[in-house]
């Protein structure tokens, strides 16, 4: 897959501190979403030291898993995160290299925001790095927005295209952390359509294993 010019570029370019300055305690994705995103966390058994990428204050888990780090931008949101150890307030569009150490966390998740990142291989080769050898990221997104703020390439995809977007991210964000090559092995998709009765929002997953191998 190609990323043509302008693929990246978002209708509004304001620097993001700005738009999150106001707190947003709202869901983004409806209550059928919710639980079939804490449904595949527990499958998946997404348990033990867990990074939330882009977070607020809901982590839509089912159950918390043993320590929570949550990374997001609205500080007041991520205090009212009620499953959340560790808050951090970093903006990834500005910095994509976390300040984390390397191998800090079991797995890493990313739930509805995917698609706001301006440099997303850059952000993956990131949670290639401090993901511990096997760790897991997992990538769920559904087809709501902020539009002024998602890039022009998801804007204007299919749902369909969206995961192929997202599996040519985890292809392209290999790194090499101290002598070691990290990359991701090929990544599995899953589509959830909404479920008669729960809701409307249909529910997309891709998620990949951290391989590391020496250099």
């Amino acid at each position: 897959m190609d990323f043509p010019p302008g693929f990246f570029d978002r209708e509004d370019s304001s620097p993001d501190a700005e738009f999150y300055v106001p707190p947003r305690l709202v869901a983004h994705i409806d209550d059928g979403a919710i639980a079939r995103v804490g449904a595949l966390y527990a499958e998946l058994e997404v348990r033990g030291d867990v990074l939330d990428l882009m977070s607020s204050w809901i982590s839509h888990f089912n159950l918390p898993p043993a320590a929570l780090t949550v990374l997001g931008m609205n500080v007041r949101e991520l205090d009212a995160n009620p499953h959340a150890t560790t808050r951090v307030v970093h903006d990834l569009n500005v910095d994509p290299v976390m300040p984390f150490a390397s191998a800090s966390f079991d797995d890493a998740v990313c739930c509805v925001s995917i698609d706001y990142l301006t440099d997303p291989i850059a952000v993956m080769r990131d949670v290639a790095r401090v993901v511990r050898p096997g760790g897991r990221f997992v990538v769920t997104f559904s087809n709501r927005m902020f539009p002024t703020k998602a890039i022009r390439g998801w804007l204007y995809a299919t749902d369909a295209q969206r995961c192929e977007i997202v599996v040519e991210y985890f292809h392209r964000a290999g790194a090499t952390v101290d002598g070691t090559r990290v990359t991701w092995e090929r990544p599995t998709v899953l589509a959830l359509p909404p479920e008669p009765g729960h809701g409307r929002d249909p529910l997309f997953a891709v998620w990949s294993r951290s391989v590391h191998s020496t250099t």
